[in-house]
């Protein structure tokens, strides 16, 4: 298999994947607050993968989840300010623990408050629902960026691509 299509496969594949923990919903005890898995994956994704892939898997899977009727142009607004703004992040300032702890919660910050400007409601009625979430990815993105990472190395497929 050439790189070219083994990118286009692990691409694919990563899009899948947030997809498909985007469509698991934890809830949090606060109406309204439900927390979608695919947070602190997104963050570990983007720390093994990289920004680039990171965010063409992401852009993939917010049109798959448009296409099939599952997702607005509000959770696309949400996904994407997430994306560049918790992604960003990581990709400026590398892996280490700190920062994957601060990603997530502060790309969930942006998102919610350019969210407030489009409904032109206070940011805080949107940001205090998303709190324990904020939690919950500031705890388990680094632990889940570990296992991502034994389970890309193991693949067997490092000939292609530079294991970051």
């Amino acid at each position: 298999m050439n790189k070219n299509v083994y990118t286009l496969v692990e691409i694919s594949l990563l899009a899948a994947f947030i997809v498909i923990t985007g469509s698991f919903k934890i809830p949090t005890g606060i109406p309204g607050s439900e927390f979608q898995l695919s947070a602190p994956i997104a963050i570990a994704i983007c720390a093994v993968f990289g920004f680039k892939k990171y965010l063409i898997a992401g852009i993939m899977s917010s049109c798959i989840l448009f296409m099939l009727g599952i997702h607005t142009l509000f959770n696309i607004e949400i996904a994407m300010v997430y994306r560049i703004v918790g992604g960003g992040i990581v990709a400026i300032f590398g892996t280490r623990l700190p920062v994957l702890i601060v990603a997530g919660p502060i790309g969930t910050f942006a998102a919610r408050t350019v969210l407030a400007l489009t409904l032109q409601i206070p940011a805080l009625s949107l940001i205090i629902p998303a709190i324990p979430g904020m939690i919950f990815t500031a705890l388990t993105s680094y632990p889940l960026k570990k296992i991502i990472r034994r389970v890309y190395e193991r693949t067997g497929m490092k000939k292609y691509e530079k294991v970051v």
